[in-house]
C-alpha cells in the first residue's frame, strides 16, 4: 500500500439511555480513527523455531510476469532476487545462429514490482472502497449516498404527557465520555473511547489480507504463502503438515496403469514387498494379486521348478478356496504364486536354519517293520507287517486310528483326502474311511501279494485319437486305483465315491478272503493287465500311462483306457525294483539288480540313456523337475540330470544299504543302517544328521515343515516327527511327492453321470451332445447299470439288447482277440467307427457292453480280462 493513503476504522455511534420516568436517548458520534502503520516484520533469528527462515524459493516464485487488471503488464521480481546464493542459472540450449529465450527475456522493458506493490494493485480490483472493507460489510450493489449525521437531540417529541416537571427543566445528562465536546452539526466530534494498538490493527488488517490474497494470481498467491511459511514457528509448520499431507496424498500404486506397478515392483526385493504390502489395505490388494511379480521373484531366487508343479500348486490351491470359502473373504485373497514363494522361502530357509526344530518321539507297531509311511493331509500313516495300518497326529503323536482287518502284512498304500487304499500279502485290496476308520471295500482277485499300488486322479492330457491329431482329453474320467501283485500281474478298479454301495469279495464274514480271487463280480473292477512273466515289483501311472517294473527284467509301458501294452522296454539284465514316470519329458526311469539306470522314450519305447556307476541294486528312484536320485545297496545315492542323464553329485556317508529317501528340489533325506541324513541337492553336501547311533531307518517322508522317521532303536519301532516352522509359519503349504494334489481332482465337478456306478449288472445308456459323443464313447469308467438288461454278443459281434430294441444310437462294435492279437478290448475302448467329423443326431444314446476275452490259442502276446457278462 502506498505511504499516502492509510485505512480509517469508523466506529459505529455509541448509544446511551438514561431512564427517569420517560427514556432519554443519547446519540454520540465519533470521527473516524485513523490506524497507525504496521512495523516492518522482522528477521526470524532462531533456525530451531523458524525452519524455513532461510529457505531458498524455487525460481519459478521469484522471478516471473504479471498481467494486472486492465492489461497492464510488469515483473514481479522478489527482494532476495539478487542474492547470488538464490540464483538457480538455467542453461539454454542454443545452436549455430540460433538460441532459446527465456519466457521474460523479450519483455526487458516491462516495469518490475515487488511484493507490496503487487499485492495493492491487485487490490484495486476489487468494485467497493477500502474503508466499506475496513468496516468489514459486504460490498454495496449501489453507491451509497453520503448523508450527514443527525444530530443529537434531548427532546422526545414523542413522549406522552406527565405530571412530572419536564425534561427540559432538569440538568443535561451527563455525556459517557466526558472529554467529547457535545454533539452538533458545528461542534467537533466527541473522543473516541478507545485508542487502537498493534493487535488491534493487525486483526483489523486481516479481512483486507484475505479479500486481497484472493485476487493474487497464482505465483504470486505462492510467493506469499511460502514468505509466511519462512516467518512461521516449527509448531504451526507441524500443524500445517498434518493437515495438507492427507490432503495432498497420492497412492501412486493405485492410479499407475497394473504394468507399470509391475515392473516398479519388480526393483524390489521380497523383504521390501512384505513390508510394503503392510502399508495399507490396496497395496496389500496390489502386492499379493500381482502374478507376473511372483513368478519373476521366484525365478530370480532359483525356486521356479517348472515341470508344470506351479501350475500344479496353484490349481490346489484354487480348488482349495472353492471349498473353503463359500462367501467371498474381505479382503483379497494372494494370488497362489504369492504363497508358493512364501512356502519354498520357508522350505530352502527353515530347514537349514532351524538348528532346533521341535521333534517327538513315540513308539509304533511295537518292534515290526514299518513297510508304508506317507504323510496326508496333517496325518501320518504307516503300515507294518504285523497287518496293522495305523494314523497319528503329528503335533501330538497320539494315536488316532487303529486300522485293522488285513489277514497279513501291508506292503502297499496310498491316500486321497480322506481316503485310504492298503494292498497286503493276503492278496486283497482294502479301502478304508479315515474319517470313521472303517473299511468300506475288499477287493478280491489277485493271487499273490499286492506289492505296489497307486491312486490316479484325473488330469488334461493330449490324446492322439487320430494320426496327427491331438486332442485335450482329462483322464481318467474318475480316480482310479492300479494295484501290481507277485501274481505276474496289474489290476485297475474304480476308486468307490463316498456314498456309492459297499462291496466286499466275500459275503460270508467267516470265509477267508484269501480264498477269493475272482474279481469278475466286482462292479469296481475295471481291467486286469496280464503279461509280466514274473512278480510285479514297482508302479507308476499318470492319466492314461502306466508304467510297471517287473522281476521278469522288462518294463511295460500301458494304456489304462483300453488295457493295451504299448511297448515291452528291454534292456535290464536283472530285477527291475524301481521305476519312475515324468509325463512332462514324455519319458520314463527303470532301476534295476543290475546297478544300472534307464531311461525310457514313453513315445517309441526306445532306451534314450543308461546311467552307471552304481555297483550294486539301484532299489529306489525319485524324480522332481530338476532332479532324478537314485539310491543303491552300495551305500550311496546319485543325482542325475533327467534331460540328459549327466551325472551331477554322489552321495557317499552312508555305511549301509539305502533303505530309504525322499527328496525334492533344494535337499534329499536318506536313511540308511545308524543315520538318517540330510542333504543339500545342489551342491551334494551334507547338511546335517537328524538321526545318529539306531539300528536302522525303515521309512522317512517330508512335506512342507513336517518330517517323519520310522527306525529301530533297541527292538522298538520309534516314530519320530519334526516340525521345522515356527509359529507365524502358519501359512506354509507343503508341495507333496510328484506334486500330485487331492485339490485339483475335479473329477466330482465334471461327473456329469458317464461313469458313475449303477449296479453290479447291465448296461449304461447315457444322452450325449453331438460334439460331446466322442469324448463319452471314450468314457473309461463306463459302468453296467443294475436297471438295465444284459446285452448278447453274437458270433457276428453285433451287440444285441433283449428289450431296449428302439436304441437309436449306433451300436459301438466290440473286436475280438484273434483280431487285436489275443489282446481282449477293455470296455473303456473308443469307438473305432466314431470320427471328430462324425454326425449325430441332437441327442445320442451310447451303449457300452460288458464282455469276456477269447484269448487266441498260442498267442504270447498280453491279455486283459475285463469285467462282464459271460458270452453266450
Amino acid at each position: 500500500m502506498s505511504s499516502s493513503y492509510r485505512p480509517l476504522l469508523h466506529l459505529q455511534p455509541s448509544v446511551n439511555t438514561t431512564t427517569v420516568v420517560t427514556t432519554t436517548t443519547t446519540t454520540t458520534t465519533y470521527a473516524p480513527i485513523t490506524l497507525p502503520p504496521l512495523p516492518p516484520p522482522s528477521s526470524p533469528k532462531d533456525l530451531k523455531l523458524y525452519p524455513l527462515a532461510h529457505a531458498t524459493l524455487p525460481q519459478s516464485l521469484r522471478h516471473f510476469p504479471l498481467t494486472f487488471p486492465g492489461g497492464a503488464r510488469a515483473t514481479f521480481r522478489d527482494g532476495d532476487d539478487g542474492d547470488q546464493e538464490m540464483q538457480e542459472e538455467q542453461e539454454l540450449a542454443s545452436g549455430a545462429g540460433w538460441r532459446m529465450l527465456k519466457r521474460d527475456e523479450d519483455a526487458e522493458n516491462q516495469t518490475v514490482v515487488g511484493l507490496a506493490e503487487a499485492i495493492e494493485r491487485y487490490g484495486k480490483k476489487r468494485s467497493h472502497g477500502a474503508e466499506a472493507m475496513m468496516e468489514g460489510s459486504p460490498p454495496p450493489r449501489k453507491k451509497a449516498r453520503s448523508v450527514g449525521l443527525p444530530p443529537i437531540s434531548t427532546m422526545n417529541a414523542a413522549a406522552p404527557p406527565s405530571p412530572l416537571p419536564s425534561p427540559h427543566g432538569s440538568p443535561p445528562p451527563e455525556t459517557i465520555w466526558p472529554s467529547a465536546p457535545p454533539s452538533g452539526a458545528s461542534s467537533p466530534l466527541p473522543q473516541a473511547p478507545l485508542q487502537p494498538d498493534m493487535s488491534l490493527v493487525t486483526l483489523m488488517t486481516l479481512p483486507n489480507l484475505v479479500e486481497s490474497f484472493s485476487h493474487l494470481p497464482s505465483p504470486l498467491q505462492s510467493h506469499v504463502l511460502l514468505s509466511l511459511l519462512r516467518h512461521s514457528q516449527l509448531s504451526v509448520l507441524r500443524t500445517l503438515h498434518s493437515v495438507l499431507t492427507p490432503i495432498l496424498a497420492r497412492d501412486f500404486l493405485t492410479l499407475l496403469p497394473p504394468e507399470l506397478v509391475s515392473i516398479i515392483l519388480s526393483y524390489l526385493p521380497f523383504s521390501a514387498l512384505a513390508r510394503a504390502s503392510r502399508v495399507s489395505k490396496s497395496w496389500r490388494a496390489i502386492i499379493d494379486s500381482d502374478p507376473v511379480l511372483w513368478r519373476d521373484l521366484l525365478i530370480s531366487t532359483r525356486i521356479w521348478f517348472g515341470g508344470q508343479s506351479e501350475n500344479a500348486f496353484a490349481k490346489a490351491v484354487m480348488a482349495r478356496r472353492q471349498q473353503e470359502y463359500k462367501i467371498p473373504p474381505a479382503l483379497p485373497l494372494p494370488h497362489p504364486y504369492k504363497i508358493l514363494f512364501k512356502s519354498r522361502h520357508l522350505t530352502r530357509t527353515r530347514w537349514v536354519n532351524n538348528a532346533d526344530p521341535n521333534h517327538i518321539s513315540f513308539p509304533a507297531h511295537g518292534s515290526s517293520v514299518v513297510t508304508c509311511l506317507i504323510f496326508s493331509h496333517g496325518r501320518i500313516i504307516s503300515a507294518s507287517d504285523d497287518h496293522s495300518i495305523h494314523v497319528y497326529c503329528p503335533v501330538t503323536g497320539e494315536l488316532l486310528r487303529s486300522l485293522d482287518g488285513h489277514e497279513g502284512g501291508v506292503w502297499a498304500l496310498a491316500a486321497t483326502k480322506d481316503i485310504l487304499v492298503s494292498g497286503s500279502t493276503d492278496r486283497t485290496v482294502r479301502i478304508w474311511d479315515l474319517s470313521t476308520g472303517r473299511c468300506t471295500h475288499v477287493f478280491g482277485g489277485h493271487t499273490s501279494t499286492v506289492r505296489c499300488l497307486a491312486i490316479v486322479k484325473p488330469e488334461w492330457i493330449d490324446v492322439e485319437n487320430e494320426p496327427g491329431v491331438i486332442t485335450r482329453e482329462k483322464w481318467p474320467k474318475r480316480p482310479v486305483i492300479v494295484t501290481g501283485s507277485r501274481d505276474h500281474s496289474l489290476r485297475v478298479w474304480t476308486l468307490p465315491k463316498s456314498g456309492e454301495p459297499e462291496y466286499r469279495c466275500y459275503e460270508d464274514t467267516d470265509m477267508d478272503p484269501t480264498d477269493v480271487s475272482d474279481a469278475l463280480e466286482n462292479p469296481y473292477h475295471r481291467v486286469h493287465l496280464e503279461g509280466h512273466d514274473h512278480a510285479v515289483r514297482a508302479l507308476a501311472a499318470r492319466g492314461r500311462t502306466l508304467v510297471s517294473g517287473s522281476y521278469d527284467c522288462n518294463v511295460r509301458i500301458w494304456d489304462i483306457a483300453t488295457g493295451t501294452c504299448k511297448h515291452v522296454l528291454r534292456g535290464h539284465t536283472q530285477k527291475v525294483y524301481s521305476v519312475v514316470l515324468d509325463p512332462a519329458r514324455n519319458q520314463a526311469c527303470s532301476g534295476s539288480m543290475d546297478g544300472t539306470v534307464r531311461v525310457w522314450n514313453l513315445q517309441t519305447g526306445a532306451c534314450q540313456h543308461t546311467l552307471n556307476g552304481h555297483t550294486s541294486l539301484v532299489g529306489l528312484l525319485g524324480l522332481s523337475p530338476s532332479y532324478l536320485v537314485s539310491a543303491a545297496a552300495d551305500s550311496t545315492l546319485r543325482i542325475w540330470d533327467p534331460d540328459t542323464g549327466e551325472l551331477q553329485h554322489t552321495l557317499a556317508a552312508h555305511t549301509g544299504a539305502i533303505t530309504c529317501f525322499q527328496h525334492d528340489e533344494f535337499k534329499v533325506l536318506s536313511g540308511s543302517d545308524g543315520t538318517l541324513k540330510m542333504w543339500n541337492i545342489r551342491d551334494g553336501t551334507v547338511v546335517r544328521d537328524l538321526l545318529t547311533g539306531i539300528t536302522g531307518v525303515w521309512q522317512v517322508v517330508f512335506e512342507g515343515r513336517w518330517c517323519v522317521a520310522a527306525s529301530n532303536r533297541n527292538d522298538t519301532t520309534v516314530l519320530d516327527v519334526w516340525d521345522f516352522g515356527r509359529d507365524d509359519d502358519d501359512d506354509w503349504v507343503g508341495e507333496p511327492p510328484g506334486w500330485e494334489y487331492d485339490e485339483d481332482a475335479t473329477d466330482d465337478e465334471d461327473d456329469d453321470g458317464v461313469g458313475r456306478y449303477d449296479g453290479p449288472h447291465g448296461l449304461t445308456v447315457v444322452d450325449t451332445d453331438p460334439e460331446q459323443a466322442e469324448i463319452d464313447a471314450m468314457d473309461q469308467d463306463l459302468m453296467p447299470s443294475e436297471t438295465e438288461s444284459t446285452i448278447e454278443v453274437d458270433d457276428d459281434l453285433q451287440l444285441r439288447s433283449r428289450r431296449n430294441d428302439d436304441l437309436d444310437a449306433e451300436p459301438i462294435m466290440v473286436q475280438s482277440d484273434e483280431e487285436e492279437g489275443g489282446v481282449g478290448a477293455s470296455q473303456w475302448a473308443p469307438n473305432a467307427r466314431q470320427t471328430r467329423t462324425r454326425a449325430t443326431s441332437a441327442s445320442t444314446r451310447r451303449v457300452a457292453s460288458n464282455s469276456t476275452n477269447q484269448p487266441g490259442e498260442g498267442s504270447s502276446r498280453p491279455r486283459a480280462r475285463i469285467n462282464g457278462s459271460r458270452r453266450r
